[in-house]
């Protein structure tokens, strides 16, 4: 089938279209290839992307109205739309909110009206974030918890774009399925994420700062688990029935959380170098903890990580080590 997927030269997209690539399928990519951080990586993984049959990029913003109809007139025959695109990152909305209202809102709402336009469309899967749980005191973080009470702007975003979403499967009848991601790592992932960072604050004998001096938990999920996941999703629309709304939203995370400091101590065990460690205080949006419950997940998608922090990170650190020649 024909798949539209939006941020496909980002972290995530690029993995989701090289697996639909792998099993056969056409893939159409935008991506804006914004300067938020390296577009040296971006073109880097775009240039593999080119190099797949069947793959055809569109160099795009996600919120022009205009760009994105012509799009939908050139694939008609679009069948599916992962939608990855997105303003990232927690702190970085401290300092350019508007970058968040622009992709996050107004691109989300631009690609639902793109969706209509399709009328073979049999799914639109969009990720959405843990970020959405923002100040819930809950653990793990459930279907059923609030997520009313954000801790950032990019979780309110996000929030928000399961609301629109929820309205216009409502009005439209457009099958959809939000995927809640739990911080995602890998290789080819952020450079702005912790990983990368202290990977490469490490090798070059640099102070790592470890926020809430190090008395964080993430729910640490690799990049493979999280694909398989989405593809799953994809793969499988909620029905279009009479009295119900075909929207759904799911978890997607290891469902075991990691302190920061085993983090740190799997990552210097893997380069082999030990971390000079900064303690910084708590920073503005983070929150202390994130846990997903999958359980929903496991029973509607077979969704099942099973890649440990140990094999991630040592998969991670090899990619980077050739990828950076260090």
């Amino acid at each position: 089938m024909k798949v539209l997927v939006t941020g496909v030269a980002g972290f995530i997209g690029f993995h989701l279209a090289q697996a639909l690539l792998d099993r056969g399928d056409t893939v159409v990519g935008v991506d804006n290839l914004n300067d938020y951080y390296s577009t040296a990586l971006k073109q880097d993984r775009l240039a593999l992307l080119r190099q797949r049959e069947g793959f055809h990029f569109q160099h795009l913003n996600i919120a022009d109205r205009d760009g994105m109809a012509a799009l939908a007139a050139a694939h008609p025959d679009t069948a599916a739309i992962a939608h990855l695109a997105a303003q990232a990152g927690v702190r970085y909305s401290l300092t350019d909110p508007f970058a968040y209202v622009e992709s996050n809102l107004m691109g989300h709402v631009v690609m639902l009206e793109t969706a209509r336009r399709f009328e073979g469309l049999r799914h639109l899967v969009y990720a959405s974030s843990s970020s959405v749980y923002g100040l819930s005191e809950a653990h793990p973080f459930s279907l059923d918890d609030r997520a009313d009470r954000p801790a950032s702007l990019y979780g309110a975003t996000k929030r928000a774009d399961e609301l629109i979403s929820h309205s216009y499967s409502h009005i439209h009848r457009i099958p959809q399925t939000g995927l809640r991601f739990f911080t995602v790592y890998g290789p080819w992932g952020r450079p702005d994420m912790a990983l990368f960072l202290f990977t490469r604050a490490i090798l070059a004998g640099e102070p790592i700062e470890l926020f809430n001096h190090g008395r964080l938990q993430r729910d640490f999920t690799y990049i493979d688990d999280i694909i398989a996941g989405v593809v799953r999703a994809l793969d499988r629309p909620p029905p279009v029935v009479e009295g119900a709304v075909p929207h759904r939203v799911f978890n997607l995370g290891n469902n075991t959380p990691v302190e920061l400091e085993r983090f740190v101590a799997v990552l210097e065990d893997a380069l082999g170098l030990k971390a000079r460690r900064h303690l910084a205080p708590m920073q503005p949006g983070d929150v202390l903890s994130t846990h997903a419950d999958i359980e929903e997940s496991r029973r509607v998608l077979g969704f099942e990580p099973s890649t440990p922090i140990e094999a991630g990170i040592g998969r991670f650190v090899d990619w980077y080590r050739a990828y950076y020649r260090v």
